[in-house]
Parts: structure tokens; C-alpha cells; sequence
């Protein structure tokens, strides 16, 4: 139905209130969980068990900015530079080999230590990518059909950032980039034969790396039977399991978990789910669930609405990055998958990850102005 103009100037002029009203639940949730599962860990480490607690809150201020900037920008400037953004992301990840900058953790290098801060180029990346991937499928609708125009330079483009990642080495973060490929392309127009056959390679390929590297050997078959060997490689999904299945219906009460002094590792970040489900139960973990099913929701209705094929395929790959990243993570808590280090959108301690969840968010309230002519 054709709208008139000033029913299109006044929806220019407005925003995705309940996308917004999710977010801001999900933030203001994760903010209350960070200051109860980090106290303890914050204590030991800084000396102030409010440490922890007050970074997030500072994030989470960086992250207001950083929605409300992208929220109102213009979204062409983002589409111009498509390939600036690519180059970017690939060189912060390429740093993180072979610069001084990189620091290690659990013999990874996957951050960069910037005066007082680190960041994640991962986040960056998979900004990136979806620029790139919805500028390629907008551009190359007569051609997406071909497999040497329409799908083999998405393809090589998001292999080469996996490879970067796998050279810190970042398992988890190559399969998280290789499924928001596979989404896109779904979107994008893909032909399905291209698109199975690239699922197959990628886990033949995923199969010999755990296959030829005994550290990930033994995470897989520790996410099998993880009670098998509970003291070790099995101990933090047998931890986390032990939170979840303690919380009942209501859980044991705010702050009040036990999960967290110090049995399971990771209790203020990747696990912060297993410490919302001790405390707040099937019903907190439930919540969790309805606000990212409002957040799909509402990416899906962002994203039809749009009147091109760049801003709709933009819209859905933004949202796809908080909704991928909250259903591995969800997977990891309940040993759905085999472990691997992905943040919970908005709820995870952390800067890199939260303020790409904010930047994501901006970009699809930004969308949401828009109406189709």
C-alpha cells in the first residue's frame, strides 16, 4: 500500500522502539549479572570486588555512544567503504600474529593491548564481513547465480579472515565468520548446490583440523562425555551443567550462586549464562530467550521492510551477529556444542564484544527509519 509523505517523514523520523526496549533489557540484565558473578574473581585479582563491575559500566557507556552514532549516521557512509572496512579488519587480525601488540592467553594471541585497553579484532571482523557480504549480493544479483562471480569471492574473502583467525589459533571465531557466510548467502541468493557444497568442505575441513590438533581432540570428545573426565578437560561444561541443573524453576536467589567461587572458570563471561540459570533459574535463563527471540523478531521485520536489496540483506546480517553469537553461547553453557570461546551478547563481561552488539543494534535502529516507497 502506497503511504504518503508525511506518513513517511514522520517514520524517518522514528525508530524500532521494542528492538531498542530488548537491548536495553538484555544490557541492563548482564549488568546486573557481571557485578554478581564477578565480585569474588574482581577481589582476588584487583583488591575491589567492584572492579570488574565498574569497566562494564564504562563499557556500557562507550556502548550508548557507539548505538547512538551509528544509529543516526548516515548508513551510506558505512556502504562506501566497504572494502576500507575489510582491509582494516584483516590487518587488526593479522597483528595479532606478528605484532608486538598481540597478547597471549591460553596460547592464543586473539587481543591486542592498546595503552589500557584491549580489543578483539574478531568484533571487527565480523562487522566487516557483513558490510562486505551485503554490498557483494546487492551488487552482484545478476551474476550470484555463477559460481566464479557469485560465490567464489565471498567465499575466499571470508576463508582468508578464518585463515587469520586459525593462526592465532581462533577455532571458534572461523566457524562463527563461515556460519554468518553461510546465512548471508542463504539470504544473498546463493544456489543451494554451491552452498551444500561449501558446508561439505568446511566440515571436512573443521574435521581434519580437530583431527591433526590434540587440544581440540580432546575438547570434542571432553563435550561427548565431559563426566568422563570431570577434573579436566570435561571441568567447566561439568561445572557449568552443575549451576544450570541447581537453579531449579527461580533459581537459589540474586548473588547467591555458588557456581562462581571459583569452580567454574569463566563465571563473569562465556559462562555467564551457567550463573544467571544457578541464581534466576529456568525462568531467567527463560527471559534471555524471549528478549533475543525479540530481537530476531524484530531484525526480521527491519529487514523485510527495506526497500533495497543492500539494506535488507544489512539488516538481516546485523542482527544475525547478535542472534549467532547468543545461540553458540547458549550451546557451550548447555554442552550442545563442543566449548568455545563466544561471549553472550550483551550479558558477557567484556568491551570488544559488547560495543559490537551496540554498534549492531545502532545500524538496525538506523535501518528501521527507513520505509519502502
Amino acid at each position: 500500500m502506497k503511504i504518503t509523505q508525511r506518513e513517511a517523514a514522520r517514520q524517518l523520523m522514528s525508530f524500532d522502539v521494542i528492538l531498542l526496549g530488548a537491548v536495553i533489557c538484555l544490557a541492563s540484565l548482564g549488568l546486573i549479572m557481571v557485578l554478581s558473578a564477578s565480585g569474588i574473581m574482581a577481589e582476588k585479582v584487583y583488591g575491589d570486588k567492584y572492579a570488574l563491575f565498574w569497566k562494564q559500566v564504562l563499557f556500557m557507556v562507550a556502548g550508548g555512544v557507539v548505538l547512538t552514532v551509528a544509529a543516526r549516521a548516515n548508513i551510506e557512509f558505512f556502504y562506501r567503504h566497504t572494502y576500507l572496512w575489510i582491509l582494516l579488519a584483516a590487518g587488526l587480525l593479522l597483528l595479532t600474529v606478528f605484532s608486538p601488540l598481540a597478547t597471549t592467553a591460553g596460547g592464543a594471541s586473539r587481543w591486542l593491548r592498546i595503552g589500557p585497553f584491549s580489543v578483539q579484532p574478531l568484533e571487527a571482523a565480523k562487522i566487516a564481513l557483513v558490510f562486505y557480504l551485503s554490498y557483494f549480493f546487492a551488487n552482484k544479483q545478476d551474476l550470484v547465480k555463477t559460481f566464479s562471480v557469485g560465490f567464489l569471492p565471498p567465499i575466499m574473502v571470508t576463508g582468508s579472515l578464518c585463515f587469520l583467525l586459525l593462526l592465532q589459533p581462533d577455532f571458534g571465531g572461523a566457524v562463527f565468520l563461515a556460519g554468518l557466510l553461510f546465512l548471508m548467502c542463504l539470504v544473498g541468493g546463493t544456489r543451494i548446490i554451491f552452498l551444500g557444497s561449501a558446508v561439505v568442505l568446511a566440515l571436512v575441513s573443521a574435521a581434519l583440523l580437530v583431527v591433526n590438533s590434540p587440544y581440540r581432540f580432546r575438547r570434542v570428545f571432553s563435550f561427548l562425555d565431559p563426566f568422563q573426565d570431570a577434573q579436566n578437560t570435561g571441568y567447566q561444561l561439568v561445572q557449568s551443567l552443575y549451576g544450570l541443573g541447581s537453579g531449579g524453576w527461580f533459581g537459589l536467589g540474586l548473588g547467591e550462586g555458588k557456581q562462581k567461587l571459583f569452580f567454574l572458570p569463566e563465571a563473569h563471561n562465556d559462562f555467564i549464562m551457567s550463573v544467571l540459570g544457578e541464581e534466576l533459574g529456568f525462568v531467567g535463563v527463560s527471559l534471555i530467550v524471549i528478549l533475543l527471540g525479540v530481537v530476531l523478531w524484530r531484525t526480521l521485520a527491519i529487514s523485510v521492510r527495506q526497500a533495497t536489496m543492500h539494506d535488507r540483506i544489512t539488516a538481516f546480517g546485523m542482527g544475525a551477529i547478535v542472534i549467532v553469537g547468543g545461540i553458540l553461547n547458549m550451546g557451550v553453557v548447555l554442552g550442545a556444542i563442543p566449548p568455545k570461546g563466544v561471549p553472550m551478547p550483551f550479558l558477557s563481561y567484556g568491551g570488544s564484544h559488547l560495543l559490537t552488539g551496540f554498534f549492531c543494534t545502532g545500524v538496525l535502529l538506523n535501518l528501521s527509519r527507513k520505509v519502502k516507497a
